[in-house]
């Protein structure tokens, strides 16, 4: 990586902290930025918390897509940031109104002690309730200051009266002309001193009870303190499973100087209502996705959550995946449940992408998809034990024409299906980037069939096809295909069967391609170096082949 001399400057700068004191009042707010990402590049937490903490600029933005080979945030550099911006509210010199971190997470242990996405969402929650608290304290310690003013000024202003009210009379017991006056008026004077004494009293008793009110009843105060302004907002994706529910509810909830939003929320094992929950207080203009996981929603959950789905306009993605969907012709009350699911699906009006893993829905197809009111352009069905009848309705779907990305992983292709799939693909020939048919069962007569309309997929990017039984023979034909289409990039191509130790059978599963164990003296070597060789004489240079399933990133390409 080729660093411009802004960053070898910022880099140098920053390695010092004992001399921040010196450049940091004199650095122009252009150059902020690159000081910041030299701090998170060079693991300096220290830094990091002096630039946010006066960040001179209304946004900072941080996350998103990290290039090939950079490695995400370290966790001290990310708690340094957030324990910045809480004390950024009380400083002046702080300009920041906007925090949006989405996509700063990294995966869980991994290189340089990153923050994954569960552990950043429990943190930002902290620190969205802390704030709450800090700022409550910090209105106690302002009203206690102005009441004793108060208190003084209107002491100040009782004894002025009384100074006033004595000079008056000792003024007019010695003026002889009027002492008659004077007498008479003695006694109303000295009621008038008695009434501004006893007023003096109710006003202080009744302020110390206020006082003691407040102090004494914590909802009171929370409720008087509870309208505080919003100095920054934050935008972050949500990572909520059923340990960390409760208190990013909290945080959602909590109205403080700090407001909490969401562009991607993923939940993990929580249940229909607590999710239901979630989506009522998050607001709405900001959620783009949603992603639930191993929730056993069932298909009345999942009908009872679309319509809350349609409350967000800029939804575009929804992924399900192992949320016990189980839809099969005996079921009493089926149809009616489908139609449910396809209203709450054709209130949907922006959503682009859509994941469906392992819901157990052969048939239904054509229900689901054809309510959407726009085409998709990511579609992905893996494992979903897709019919021919479901295929045939892909392949002349409103959907075909503009998908970018397909996924029908795990889903077994034969003879019935082939029409299909070449149909499908020649519709999305001009479109199509990304396509996974991975474990699918494609034999080499299989494969055969399609590799005329493989290879029409002239803007196709990336192709994966492992765990499908292929021979060695089959596999060149497939990278000679491969190597004559312009736009691709990366193939994932399946060992083939002769790289396998003995006693595979003839047409095995993915499940067995998986599990049994390879020849790894020579079988592996030897494969990777024909295909190589296959390449060359192709004239193809910048053509990735893996077989390596488990860290395959079709996203690298992009």
């Amino acid at each position: 990586m080729v660093h411009s001399l802004v960053s070898l400057c910022a880099r140098e700068v920053v390695s010092d902290h004992s001399s921040s004191p010196t450049w940091l009042r004199w650095v122009p707010r252009e150059l902020y930025g690159a000081l910041l990402e030299a701090a998170f590049a060079c693991y300096r937490p220290l830094a990091v918390g002096e630039l946010v903490q006066r960040w001179p600029e209304r946004t900072l933005r941080l996350g998103g897509r990290r290039k090939t080979g950079q490695i995400a945030p370290s966790r001290l550099c990310i708690q340094a940031l957030l324990l910045a911006v809480v004390r950024g509210l009380a400083d002046q010199r702080s300009a920041l109104q906007l925090l949006d971190i989405c996509g700063l997470q990294g995966d869980e242990g991994g290189m340089g002690d990153p923050m994954g996405g569960w552990s950043l969402t429990v943190a930002l929650c902290t620190m969205v309730i802390q704030a709450k608290v800090g700022a409550q304290r910090a209105q106690r310690k302002e009203g206690e200051r102005e009441r004793k003013r108060f208190s003084a000024l209107e002491r100040d202003r009782d004894l002025k009266r009384e100074r006033g009210e004595r000079m008056r009379v000792q003024g007019l017991q010695d003026d002889e002309t009027c002492r008659e006056k004077t007498t008479s008026k003695g006694p109303t004077s000295e009621k008038e001193l008695i009434k501004g004494v006893r007023r003096r009293m109710e006003m202080e008793r009744k302020r110390g009870i206020v006082v003691t009110g407040l102090k004494g009843s914590k909802l009171e105060t929370e409720e008087k303190e509870a309208d505080c302004e919003v100095l920054v907002h934050v935008r972050a994706d949500l990572f909520v499973n059923a340990r960390s529910w409760e208190r990013v509810r909290v945080a959602l909830s909590t109205s403080g100087p700090l407001k909490l939003q969401c562009r991607y929320l993923r939940v993990e094992e929580i249940s229909v209502t607590c999710i239901r929950t979630l989506l009522n207080q998050l607001p709405h203009r900001t959620l783009l996705g949603i992603d639930i996981r191993y929730s056993s929603l069932g298909v009345a959950g999942l009908a009872e959550l679309l319509p809350l789905l349609s409350n967000f306009p800029e939804l575009n993605s929804l992924r399900l995946h192992y949320c016990n969907l189980d839809i099969r012709r005996n079921n009493l009350g089926q149809e009616e449940v489908l139609r449910d699911l396809s209203r709450g699906l054709a209130n949907l009006q922006e959503l682009r992408q859509l994941s469906l893993t392992a819901l157990r829905l052969p048939g239904q197809l054509r229900v689901l998809l054809s309510s959407l009111p726009q085409p998709l352009e990511v579609l992905e069905l893996p494992y979903l034990s897709l019919s021919p009848a479901d295929l045939a309705y892909l392949s002349c779907s409103h959907h075909a024409s503009s998908l970018l990305q397909l996924d029908l992983s795990e889903n077994c292709l034969d003879e019935t299906t082939v029409p299909s799939i070449r149909r499908l693909l020649s519709q999305a020939s001009s479109s199509l980037q990304h396509l996974s048919l991975s474990g699918c069962g494609l034999t080499d007569s299989l494969l055969g069939l399609l590799l005329p309309s493989l290879g029409g997929c002239w803007a196709l990017k990336s192709l994966a096809l492992a765990l499908n039984p292929l021979s060695m023979a089959g596999l060149v034909d497939l990278v000679r295909m491969a190597a004559r289409m312009p736009c691709l990039r990366q193939l994932l191509y399946p060992n083939p069967l002769e790289d396998y130790q003995p006693g595979l059978p003839n047409l095995p599963s993915s499940t067995q391609l998986l599990e049994w164990p390879l020849d790894e003296s020579s079988g592996i070597s030897m494969t990777s170096n024909q295909l190589s060789k296959v390449l060359m004489d192709s004239g193809r240079s910048d053509l990735f082949l893996t077989c390596d399933l488990l860290n395959y990133d079709k996203d690298s390409v992009d």
